[in-house]
């Protein structure tokens, strides 16, 4: 079968907003091998003094990850922060009821950020305080341990324990997924709302300049969804920065087309939450604008998860066992390109955004302990992305051939955006989301005075379930494709089936 071309026009005048850094984080829970045996590991051939894996960090360095979250997703909820300061042989072990773990808390709070130094000294934290279990108290606590200079029992505690300098931590979750009843310590949208306000207020009196992300919903099928949002932020609109979106997505029942429309719901998930929180400052007559954080994001086999789960022993509690180990195809690493295109076409708005996880767990890097460390299918468009998708976020308008899918109707075949770098130089990032027909693709660059194109690669492969693996870590690498070029002020080339495209321009 063969398509008419798709096609849309790009103008410097008519933009989205600006794709900064932060578009780029990822997440490292203690959750399965994420830190253990995945970052961290003391006696691994590359390990450094401080036990970090020195062939993860290359690999993390080479993805491009700005900002990371920390210490969770659902283990922040009993999560206690002074377990994991000062020497580490004296640090207690726990049971963490999230993963059904237990925590040696031998990797903590200075780890953490011993490590975001070693992998980029521009690298940002992204710290969650616990109002599971937990409250104001101990928010206060963990923020004067962390940001104070020094000549309290707090700060002077962390100079004691070998860190000097304040760790000058900015951007804090304030809870995770609390609308969850999986989650320890869930609350209702009202509870857990003036709780925010509360340790909001408390945190703002410490620092002022901290930023804050209150809880949204954990994922837009949740039955409170949007009326959580608006409780949430009647209590909380003055007080926090952003509101955080989760979601993940599969092939549910094997439905491939509707999963490579991925991206439909996440755009519409985003639109709605806007609107919300949008109605809420009408609501107030603020001037203020809420952004998103959309600290969880990626492609996770949940139902697999699901039904493994089920099977655990109750009465075992392993250290850092290997849970949520997705290994991710093709197939996966298209629609994961769709999802950063997502993002980016709504760069207005979307302020903060970290793909889960970022070793081991749903990642882009995958370990064995003491052997070798790859990367996966999903690592090379984050990678591109996170490389050439910082600037000015051009508006995408597609006139694009479409297919019918069970769960969203009619989807465009194509779903691109593109980026405009400070130096002129544009990248446009496109998917063709046909399994089996190539795409023709037509692009007017009109007045962004860019005359050729200086790279073509595609992610793709006959076999759409082709995997990276421990014996085979390079089956699947990008591939530069020919034959794109511009001519008369028009952008053409030929999307390959089931395809992440990268087209740069200068």
């Amino acid at each position: 079968m063969s398509h008419r071309p798709a096609r849309f026009t790009l103008d410097p005048a008519f933009t989205v907003g600006t794709a900064g850094p932060r578009l780029f984080g990822s997440f490292v829970e203690h959750l399965g091998r994420c830190v253990y045996t995945g970052i961290f590991e003391p006696g691994h051939p590359t390990a450094d003094e401080q036990g970090l894996r020195q062939d993860v960090l290359e690999l993390v360095r080479e993805l491009g990850v700005t900002t990371i979250r920390y210490p969770g997703g659902n283990f922040v909820s009993g999560y206690r922060w002074e377990d994991s300061v000062g020497p580490a042989a004296s640090r207690p072990r726990r049971l963490d009821p999230a993963w059904h773990s237990t925590e040696t808390n031998r990797f903590g709070l200075s780890e953490y950020m011993g490590f975001l130094r070693r992998l980029d000294p521009g690298a940002e934290p992204m710290m969650a305080v616990n109002l599971g279990t937990r409250g104001v108290g101990e928010a206060l606590q963990l923020l004067e341990y962390a940001n104070h200079a020094g000549g309290t029992a707090l700060s002077d505690l962390r100079i004691a324990h070998g860190d000097e300098d304040p760790y000058g931590i900015r951007l804090w979750c304030l809870g995770n997924e609390m609308d969850g009843p999986w989650q320890t310590g869930h609350k209702t949208a009202r509870e857990y709302g003036r709780l925010a306000a509360e340790t909001a207020r408390a945190m703002r009196q410490l620092d002022p300049g901290v930023e804050l992300v209150a809880c949204g919903s954990s994922s837009q099928a949740m039955p409170t969804f949007a009326a959580w949002e608006a409780t949430v932020l009647e209590e909380t609109y003055d007080l926090v920065d952003h509101i955080s979106l989760h979601a993940y997505y599969w092939p549910e029942d094997g439905d491939v087309d509707s999963f490579l429309a991925s991206a439909v719901d996440m755009e519409a998930f985003i639109a709605r939450v806007v609107a919300t929180a949008d109605h809420v400052g009408a609501r107030l007559k603020s001037k203020k604008r809420i952004t998103l954080s959309f600290d969880e994001w990626n492609v996770w086999y949940l139902p697999e998860w699901e039904a493994r789960s089920r099977e655990f022993a109750r009465d075992d509690w392993p250290q850092a066992p290997r849970l949520l180990e997705d290994r991710y195809s093709v197939t996966d690493a298209v629609v994961l390109g769709s999802l950063l295109i997502a993002l980016l076409r709504h760069a207005d708005r979307v302020a903060v955004a970290c793909l889960a996880q970022l070793v081991n767990v749903i990642a882009p890097i995958m370990t064995e302990p003491g052997g070798p460390a790859w990367r996966q299918t999903t690592f090379f468009p984050f990678a591109q992305a996170a490389r050439h998708g910082r600037g000015r976020v051009l508006d995408v308008r597609v006139d694009s051939p479409t297919y019918e899918t069970r769960k969203y109707g009619e989807a465009d075949l194509l779903h691109a955006t593109a980026v405009r770098a400070e130096d002129g130089t544009v990248t446009v990032f496109a998917v063709n989301r046909d399994r089996t027909a190539p795409l023709p693709l037509e692009v007017a660059l009109g007045r962004l005075g860019v005359t050729r194109v200086t790279g073509h690669s595609a992610l793709a492969d006959a076999d759409p379930d082709a995997r990276n693996t421990l014996t085979e870590p390079g089956r699947v690498v990008p591939h530069e494709v020919t034959g794109t070029a511009v001519a008369d002020g028009t952008l053409t080339a030929t999307l390959e089936p089931l395809s992440w495209n990268v087209i740069r321009l200068a």
